[in-house]
């Protein structure tokens, strides 16, 4: 069950993603905030969880590697910022 669960989250983000582009324009509409609103920013806060867990699993070996810092904004920062303090609608 997991791992169907896990399947289907990385078809909606690859779906997601490759839509992004096609959605970003300068004029943001209704439809595309309401859709930014429902789908993608849940999408994204799951990305932000499932990155932390996987930075923390992560941390020795970025440890080791000396490069917890650039980790950090792949897994987390990256996918937080696009949750929380993106505009609506906007894809840039």
């Amino acid at each position: 069950m997991r791992t169907k669960a896990i399947t289907i989250l990385c078809t909606a983000l690859l779906g997601l993603a490759s839509a992004a582009p096609a959605l970003g324009g300068d004029e943001r509409n209704a439809e595309v905030v309401v859709a930014d609103a429902l789908i993608l920013r849940p999408v994204l806060f799951g990305a932000t969880v499932l990155g932390s867990a996987i930075f923390v699993v992560t941390l020795p070996v970025a440890a080791i590697s000396k490069s917890v810092k650039s980790t950090a904004q792949a897994l987390v920062v990256a996918p937080a910022e696009a949750t929380f303090t993106r505009p609506l609608g906007d894809f840039n």
